[in-house]
């Protein structure tokens, strides 16, 4: 006897609706994880180098058996996935330390939205070394993105209880600068085997782990004395923020439209200024709001693609 067939609908089969709900589902969950991690190494109350060093250290709890679990199954990193994940990871390192102290500094809202400078700056870094064309929407969204910066950064006023908003917003913008970096190195990295998945990022986490803890000893910012609850939060960066988001959203990402994937993407910034004022307080100036959202309609405007015929 012939099985019933699902009553079809404008939307596509059952199936393929199916595949598309569990794939956005996975996307905003690690969109909504990331976007946290700026209130989780808050909330943490440990030092913007010890914040730094634990993120990368912990992640590679995962990353470590996976990655050889890569290596057995396909074959062993080449020598241009090392040298450009290695190098990538130094960049990395420089922008977690930036970051972190621009949350500490500006708030975790700010330095989340002004760390979106990458948007701009990774274009750019393709135009210049590998002659990569401006979209037309790139170039209309820039200006917007740049005023939205300069708003978000405290131009006009600042969150009056942000200790040192100036020092956050430079570093939080910078912080942005070094990760585009990051995603363009490594870029060849992946490229290198495409069949290793973990590794490239694996390298990079680890590379960053030895930057920050090398630029912590020096400073002498590393406490490994945190009270049980910032371990936990911590831990919620290293693994939810950040091994486990890694994962969800390449998941996610690769099986949606890149339009309607980009536009879930813009819940990093949003849960991060949401998740700001409501758990720690953070008060940004009016000015600031509309910072904000100026930087994020122009990262929309400008990394969704257009209509096609």
């Amino acid at each position: 006897m012939r099985r019933p067939t699902p009553p079809s609908s404008p939307d596509g089969p059952p199936v393929a609706r199916s595949a598309d709900s569990r794939a956005l589902s996975t996307l905003v969950l690690g969109c909504l994880l990331v976007g946290a991690s700026s209130t989780f190494i808050k909330l943490s109350g440990a030092t913007a180098d010890t914040a730094a060093f634990l993120r990368c250290a912990l992640a590679l709890v995962p990353f470590a058996p996976l990655m050889l679990l890569e290596w057995r199954r396909f074959a062993r990193p080449p020598a241009r996935m090392v040298r450009f994940g290695l190098a990538a990871g130094v960049l990395l390192g420089a922008d977690y330390l930036m970051w972190t102290q621009s949350i500490l500094d500006a708030g975790a809202g700010v330095a989340t939205v002004l760390i979106g400078v990458q948007v701009v700056v990774f274009p750019l870094l393709a135009r210049a070394l590998d002659g990569e064309r401006l979209t037309r929407r790139f170039l209309v969204a820039l200006p917007v993105m740049i005023a939205g910066l300069g708003l978000t950064g405290g131009l006009l006023a600042a969150d009056p209880t942000a200790p040192h908003p100036l020092r956050g917003a430079v570093l939080g913008t910078a912080a942005g600068v070094c990760y585009a970096g990051f995603l363009y190195l490594v870029r060849p990295a992946s490229d290198a085997d495409r069949r290793l998945i973990v590794t490239p990022t694996g390298l990079a986490t680890a590379s960053a782990a030895v930057v920050v803890g090398v630029v912590g000893v020096l400073k002498g910012g590393i406490d490994l004395d945190l009270e049980p609850q910032g371990w936990l939060w911590l831990a919620a960066v290293a693994l939810g923020g950040q091994a486990l988001s890694f994962v969800l959203i390449g998941y996610g990402s690769v099986r949606l439209p890149a339009g309607r994937a980009a536009a879930v993407m813009l819940l990093q910034p949003v849960a991060a200024v949401v998740l700001g004022t409501l758990l720690l307080g953070e008060q940004p100036a009016g000015s600031q709001y509309v910072g904000m959202a100026l930087t994020v309609a122009a990262i929309a405007v400008a990394t969704t693609p257009g209509r096609r015929p």
